[in-house]
């Protein structure tokens, strides 16, 4: 029996998240059952929970790669530049809230829901949220940031913006000048 490398796993398991990512995007947490899954990914039951525990552990792994792909673009680019991909994820995808930001919706309903998850999930939470504040706190010391706001403010600030935009797409409503609002949301924040 050939033996199955590591990064032949991790492709698999790539292919899992991505697939599932769309499923819970398109039917949400309840509506993504193990069938629908399977039809996503190609795959049979035995095959996804060989690389998952449960259900609700590939959605958890979704969330936290999302996370981690977010964290990783505040830290580089900061968070309006998040706000940027997901307006263009947006424009570019066929007008259904599919990937990502389906992805952020259900873990909004999720925090609300589900007390073990919340737990869970504060981490992620708190890990863009430090990514955010040390991102604004390097551009501060780089002069480029107003300085009669701190640095909490103005992270509570993008946030906010963050979530509106999350809630403004994810509500079906048309992007518009959307692009502008963010070009709004970096000058509020950069000195001037």
């Amino acid at each position: 029996m050939p033996r199955v490398s590591q990064d032949q796993l991790d492709a698999r398991r790539h292919e899992i998240l991505a697939a599932a990512r769309g499923c819970f995007a398109r039917f949400g947490y309840e509506g993504a059952t193990v069938r629908r899954l399977e039809e996503a990914t190609g795959l049979s039951r035995g095959a996804i929970f060989h690389h998952f525990r449960d259900k609700d552990s590939l959605f958890l792994a979704v969330a936290e790669d999302d996370a981690a792909a977010m964290v990783a673009t505040v830290r580089r680019n900061g968070l309006v530049q998040v706000m940027r991909d997901l307006l263009e994820q947006a424009r570019t995808s066929d007008g259904d809230t599919a990937g990502w930001l389906g992805s952020q919706l259900e873990v909004s309903r999720r925090l609300r829901t589900d007390p073990a998850f919340a737990k869970r999930w504060a981490e992620r939470s708190a890990a863009i949220a430090e990514a955010t504040r040390e991102r604004l706190e390097r551009q501060h010391e780089a002069g480029v940031l107003r300085d009669d706001v701190n640095v909490e403010v103005l992270t509570q600030f993008l946030e906010l913006a963050y979530d509106g935009m999350v809630l403004h797409l994810a509500t079906g409503r048309p992007a518009g000048e959307l692009s502008r609002v963010l070009d709004v949301v970096e000058e509020a924040v950069r000195r001037p």
